[in-house]
């Protein structure tokens, strides 16, 4: 009891400071409201906030199976004025209904009451509690139970009481710093428990913190799990000599980046950390000898991408040689990367050469004049179309006008609302100098994406009078129907990685419906055949799928709404957006545990065979094929 006072003090005095639209037609909704099914109450989140009515209906059925499923559609929703709804079920005598409600409030930012988790006794509900305590504005009572409920005996609910902890420390890390009690139990928690999930949690809050505390080091670098020792050294800054596991090996040189680690790492098994080892030559400025066995046209593109980039870092002079041999390569992804040592090498005349380059991710990356944007306009990629409106943007010149407005007309014509990116960028570098330009873009207030909409109106709001747009509200695609969503349960997908191998995973539509029907369509339309992984950030996730290869090139014509709920624990596949619902069918695939993207980012499947493939993964590889493998009727 007095630790327990001595650690509310602490706490007070530390806290002190910190003071639709339907996408289902009208007759369809009401005839789900009508037939109070399952699917119906998906059907009604996926309506939003005119589905609220078939959600009430839900809630007062006495079906805890539709209340949860309720409370979980109000959580995405998000909207604050159903908090009343979530705190009555959170004393609801069914487990499975307060666990909904419990993580509703997670993602409501609900400042419940630490009175609430002692009439709980379920531990699972318990730790959905803790977390939510985590979301929530910092409060002393609930940062003692948090504290107090690291020393739980159920381990579920002490997982729980750490990933609160982790998220109340990182979400204000800013404008609250944690005393000393609380950083001591974190301490000890890491310490008294064996389970890596825990202790790796323990060393992200003790991260979150800034708390450095050398006692853990030595504990944290024997541990038997690779993801307890990876986050170790990201903790503590400190380099490893070896290490089986390639992500603590990468986590090693990323921490401690000198000449002589990343010297050791150039021949390292790990794609990830050889060519980590050759960006640190170029970062550190170490001696350009050690780049040339990696620069002669014999080495493997990326090891020499990397290295020609690592060199115009240290002599951007001497560098402009092997730049201009790595932008006659026949692989793409090695001039994309030539554009970009050319700009630190400076020089134009390869830029200039690259900009007009047939691949359009090429020429992105090399595009330095208005000439080579107007130019660039007439391709179809939303990436070169983004950055030739980014170039034009700096200037407004009146010679871009016709050719902005044609590009932004063309693909809003010929594709979805998800090609958002291009087109606010045009609209932010359109000019603005008389009547007409300010009349065509009225025109867009109305579009049916909000965000282009948001950003019309800020344009024309610009002169100086408030401007609002007409479209406040995405409209989302029609909602499957139960027999196609039924024939999703226990469904498996293969993907195939040319030259790589297969990862075969369980889709979740348990969690994400909505998410894994729509990923199946576009598996099965062979939409993702022959498009490649783009991005690579190891110890982190790998993504891809777009048909443009790029950040900006969607694979859906429409938006995909979060489902968030899933943990992104290592080897899951979730769905990249640029913000709140706005997926593009674009995946990525978590290389660790990501916890800070839980309840954030929608988690729609899960490796069951295949980890080693995804750990091989890197810039360029193709997904050769996805086979969609659905559970026989009847089996279980």
């Amino acid at each position: 009891m007095t630790h327990f006072r001595t650690l509310l003090v602490a706490v007070r005095a530390a806290v002190a400071p910190l003071a639709v639209l339907s996408a289902l037609p009208g007759a369809t909704l009401a005839q789900s409201a009508r037939a109070l099914t399952r699917h119906a109450v998906l059907a009604a989140e996926h309506a939003r906030e005119a589905g609220l009515p078939v959600l009430d209906r839900a809630l007062a059925s006495g079906d805890t199976t539709l209340q949860a499923l309720a409370l979980r559609a109000l959580g995405r929703l998000g909207d604050g004025q159903q908090a009343g709804k979530v705190s009555t079920h959170l004393a609801w005598p069914a487990a499975s209904v307060r666990l909904e409600a419990a993580r509703a409030a997670l993602l409501m930012g609900l400042p419940l009451g630490e009175a609430r988790l002692r009439d709980e006794r379920d531990p699972v509900v318990r730790a959905a509690l803790f977390e939510s305590f985590g979301r929530a504005p910092v409060d002393s009572g609930r940062v003692v139970a948090l504290v107090n409920g690291l020393a739980e005996s159920d381990l579920v609910a002490r997982r729980g009481a750490m990933r609160g902890l982790e998220m109340l420390l990182r979400r204000n890390a800013r404008t609250w710093r944690a005393p000393a009690p609380v950083l001591a139990a974190v301490r000890r928690a890491f310490v008294d428990n064996s389970d890596a999930e825990l202790r790796m949690v323990g060393l992200l809050a003790l991260t979150a913190a800034g708390d450095r505390d050398s006692s853990i080091v030595a504990r944290g670098l024997s541990d038997a799990d690779a993801q307890v020792r990876r986050t170790t050294v990201a903790l503590y800054r400190v380099w490893v000599a070896d290490d089986r596991a390639p992500m603590v090996r990468w986590q090693g040189l990323r921490a401690a980046p000198t000449c002589e680690h990343a010297t050791q790492r150039l021949r390292d098994s790990s794609w990830h950390v050889a060519l980590l080892a050759l960006d640190v030559l170029g970062e550190r400025r170490c001696d350009k000898v050690l780049l040339q066995p990696f620069l002669s046209a014999s080495t493997p593109w990326r090891q020499r991408a990397h290295a020609t980039m690592a060199l115009a870092r240290i002599d951007s002079v001497g560098a402009r040689g092997a730049v201009r041999e790595l932008a006659s390569s026949p692989v793409w992804q090695a001039r994309a990367w030539a554009a970009e040592a050319a700009k630190v090498a400076r020089d134009t005349a390869t830029l200039h050469t690259l900009a007009a380059d047939p691949e359009p991710n090429v020429a992105a990356a090399a595009i330095t004049t208005d000439a080579e944007a107007i130019a660039a306009l007439t391709r179809d990629h939303a990436g070169v179309l983004l950055a030739a409106a980014t170039q034009l943007g700096k200037a407004r010149a009146a010679a871009s006008v016709a050719p902005l407005r044609a590009a932004f007309e063309r693909i809003t014509r010929a594709h979805g609302v998800t090609w958002r990116d291009p087109r606010v960028a045009i609209i932010e570098a359109m000019p603005l100098d008389d009547d007409a330009a300010r009349t065509w873009m009225r025109r867009w207030l109305a579009d049916a994406d909000p965000g282009v909409a948001a950003a019309a109106a800020k344009r024309l709001s610009a002169g100086g009078t408030t401007v609002a747009p007409t479209t406040q509200r995405y409209a989302p695609p029609a909602f499957p129907t139960a027999a196609a969503l039924a024939a999703l349960e226990g469904a498996t997908a293969t993907i195939r990685f040319r030259n790589v191998g297969d990862v075969t995973l369980r889709l979740r539509p348990d969690i994400a419906p909505m998410t894994v029907y729509t990923f199946v369509r576009e598996a099965e339309a062979k939409r993702y055949a022959g498009n490649t992984i783009h991005r690579i950030v190891p110890n982190f996730v790998i993504q891809g799928g777009s048909p443009g290869a790029d950040e900006y090139d969607p694979v859906t014509r429409d938006f995909m709404r979060d489902e968030v709920g899933g943990r992104h624990a290592r080897g899951t596949f979730g769905i990249s957006t640029r913000g709140k619902d706005t997926g593009d069918g674009q995946i990525f695939v978590n290389l660790i545990d990501n916890v800070r993207l839980d309840w954030d980012y929608t988690m729609f499947a899960e490796t069951v065979r295949g980890l080693d493939v995804i750990d091989r993964i890197q810039e360029g590889d193709v997904i050769e094929s996805i086979t969609i493998t659905r559970r026989a009727a009847g089996a279980r």
